[in-house]
């Protein structure tokens, strides 16, 4: 697992675009389902029109399925939070398409303006808000598909045992 150091040193492996692969109709990589994620991100037609904004709860809607993975597009108003969580026993990629999230572990706090991503394993505890003024829409790949997303107390808690369902 890399440190906050090491990523210091090294840098981020996701900004190195030339490492990254073209991705195949199925991903079955890490660097795969990044690049889906990126190319979906570059290709507004592919989601633009079907984002909705909705005061009451954080919007989202399934935007593809594959062979064992799910992505998913999600729509933050100001305020909205997914709350902290893991997502069971899926790895994901999250991808800030519009506005600016924050993600809140228990490393510390991290600004995701648009274009930024993150990769996490199985049991990464984390929580995801809209803590600026304006709308966000992010896209959520999951690999497998996402079956559980069991809350936590606290990003370093221990979680509690209820059912998810769809998020960060």
């Amino acid at each position: 697992m890399n440190s906050d150091s090491d990523l210091q040193i090294a840098g981020d492996i996701l900004e190195v675009r030339h490492l990254l692969q073209t991705p195949r109709e199925h991903p079955a990589t890490v660097a795969e389902f990044v690049g889906l994620a990126r190319s979906l991100a570059e290709d507004r037609s592919q989601w633009e029109h079907l984002v909705r904004y909705d005061a009451t709860t954080r919007w989202y809607h399934r935007l593809r399925t594959g062979p064992g993975y799910e992505v998913w597009l999600l729509s933050w108003v100001p305020g909205q939070g997914s709350g902290p969580h893991d997502h069971g026993r899926s790895s994901g990629v999250l991808t800030v398409l519009d506005g600016t999230l924050t993600e809140r572990t228990e490393r510390g706090t991290r600004a995701l303006r648009a274009g930024a991503q993150r990769v996490f394993a199985p049991g990464y505890v984390h929580e995801v808000v809209n803590d600026a003024l304006e709308p966000a829409v992010s896209l959520h790949v999951y690999y497998p598909g996402l079956t559980e997303m069991p809350m936590h107390t606290a990003p370093h808690c221990e979680a509690r045992a209820l059912p998810g369902a769809v998020t960060a």
